[in-house]
């Protein structure tokens, strides 16, 4: 199967997600953000869902990522989210990833996809966008294989404590029966 091509058809045919994506590829044009992403339970779940045929499950939030080192501040990521929201009412999660490393102790991201190599689960580290054309970009630090392949996995670049109290914490393994856990 073509992982890649199987996941754009599924986020095509997906009303709510592409207009979350388009309305997030025009804030970031508008602001000439470059590197940002739609990521996380966004891409995962609409996988696992599929997979399991079920229908889509609801988003605990939408999970925006960027990078830009000139203004790091939370109260930027707040703004977004207000602009996203007041555009579409979603539970929007906008993380400019050029100050994220703070939080989680790591030595500064120098981009998105670099950020997204310290998360918890490989699962989580996936990403959509449209280009500057209005082409789906899809992006996995760890490749698409084991999120269709329903497995959980540790990210080693991790804390596994904090993996592991992530994995407690979600209800994936209730929602979604035929995924594994592999440490």
């Amino acid at each position: 199967m073509d992982y890649e091509a199987q996941l754009k058809d599924w986020l095509l045919s997906d009303a709510m997600r592409m207009s979350a994506l388009k309305l997030t590829a025009q804030f970031f044009a508008e602001n000439e953000v470059e590197d940002w992403f739609i990521a996380a339970g966004f891409v995962r779940n609409l996988v696992w869902d599929k997979l399991h045929d079920a229908p889509a499950s609801k988003l605990n939030d939408i999970d925006v990522i960027y990078w830009c080192h000139e203004e790091t501040s939370i109260y930027r990521d707040k703004l977004i989210e207000l602009a996203l929201t007041e555009q579409m009412n979603l539970p929007w999660s906008v993380k400019n990833q050029a100050r994220m490393h703070k939080k989680n102790n790591h030595p500064a991201y120098t981009s998105c996809m670099n950020a997204m190599s310290y998360w918890p689960e490989k699962q989580t580290a996936i990403a959509v966008k449209l280009d500057e054309y209005g082409e789906l970009c899809v992006e996995s630090v760890f490749g698409l294989e084991s999120v269709f392949n329903l497995t959980v996995n540790y990210n080693p670049k991790a804390d596994e404590s904090a993996f592991m109290k992530r994995v407690a914490s979600k209800p994936w393994f209730n929602h979604y029966p035929r995924l594994s856990l592999e440490l």
